[in-house]
């Protein structure tokens, strides 16, 4: 149960000061419950009991599921970074990776956020490996942060002679970038390291060791940056990264303690959860989360996702308002 310290708190956020009321006051009815004697009232009490711990375990979930959003609203709506990674499926799933990467530069010049590729690793095959894409703007993490997740294409490869429909996966993961962080990292947890950078860039990017690579030893998280020509710049921004991918990870295990009593988890999944399928053949994209599906492949993979989007955040809200 929450103690007097907390609750007090969250009574004096507007967004939780009526949940905290309500909390306070099924708190005090418990207690009021466990001195009552009569054995006549004894079922009718244990009854009450139950419902109450029931509903006391639901109010203190969504108090903790807006804390932590108030504080990632708070702290980093202006700027997150996306990583997609192939999956299943060879090269078939790179090139899905880069369907996807494609997807959301084009969504998010629709919506004015600005973008660049802080990494990439392609298969020469035109498809992405793997992928960190920087992105900046209003609101840009709220509005992308429910994409996390494996990402599915069923579809006929250009190779396949026999027509036969072919499964591969993406995993997507939007982190909060903020641009200070309460999360400390020990110099002797990191291995670092440093590389030319490929691709285009000039003589500088591809004579000198301007690429970086960082590993976080106790999470095995991992970070490649080669968006700067200064290897400095490379590895601050490296850092940054890493920090929002620990700081994001003890979010999530924090929402998951809760998660055995939500029906619905739309804003804690993690990269691998299934979360949507992409049916080219059907011409159908569904969203498993919100069992709810769209026509028109085509324009959805050219940015078209806002009506995606819309419909996760209603379904998120209105998971909360049932509990």
């Amino acid at each position: 149960m929450l103690q007097e310290e907390e609750l007090s708190e969250l009574k004096k956020n507007h967004t939780t000061a009526y949940l905290a009321g309500e909390y306070e006051k099924c708190a005090q009815r418990l207690i009021e419950l466990n001195v009552i004697q009569d054995k006549e009232l004894a079922e009718l009490v244990e009854e009450e009991r139950t419902q109450l711990s029931e509903e006391l375990t639901r109010l203190e979930t969504q108090l903790v599921n807006i804390q932590s959003k108030n504080t990632v609203q708070g702290q980093a709506i202006h700027e997150a970074i996306m990583e997609i990674r192939a999956g299943a499926g060879g090269d078939e799933a790179a090139l899905f990776g880069s369907d996807l990467l494609h997807m959301y530069q084009k969504y998010s010049d629709s919506k004015g956020w600005e973008w660049h590729i802080i990494y990439k690793s392609e298969n020469g095959i035109g498809g992405i490996k793997e992928v960190s894409l920087g992105l900046k703007g209003k609101g840009v993490f709220e509005g992308l942060q429910f994409e996390t997740g494996v990402h599915r294409v069923q579809r006929i490869p250009s190779t396949e002679k026999n027509g036969r429909v072919h499964t591969s996966t993406a995993s997507v993961a939007v982190l909060p970038l903020k641009a200070h962080s309460t999360i400390v990292i020990r110099p002797e947890d990191l291995l670092i390291e440093t590389a030319r950078a490929g691709g285009k860039g000039g003589q500088n990017v591809n004579k000198r060791e301007t690429a970086v690579r960082i590993v976080h030893l106790p999470s095995g998280f991992e970070v490649k940056c080669t968006e700067e020509r200064s290897q400095q710049k490379n590895k601050e921004r490296a850092m940054q990264i890493l920090s929002a991918k620990i700081e994001d990870d003890i979010r999530r295990k924090e929402h998951k303690e809760h998660a055995d009593i939500r029906k619905l988890q739309i804003g804690t999944a993690d990269r691998s959860e299934k979360i949507r399928t992409y049916n080219i053949p059907q011409d159908r994209c569904t969203d498993h989360r919100i069992k709810q599906s769209w026509y028109g492949i085509p324009k959805i993979l050219s940015g078209n996702i806002a009506q995606i989007c819309e419909a996760l955040e209603k379904g998120e809200m209105g998971d909360s308002e049932e509990e």
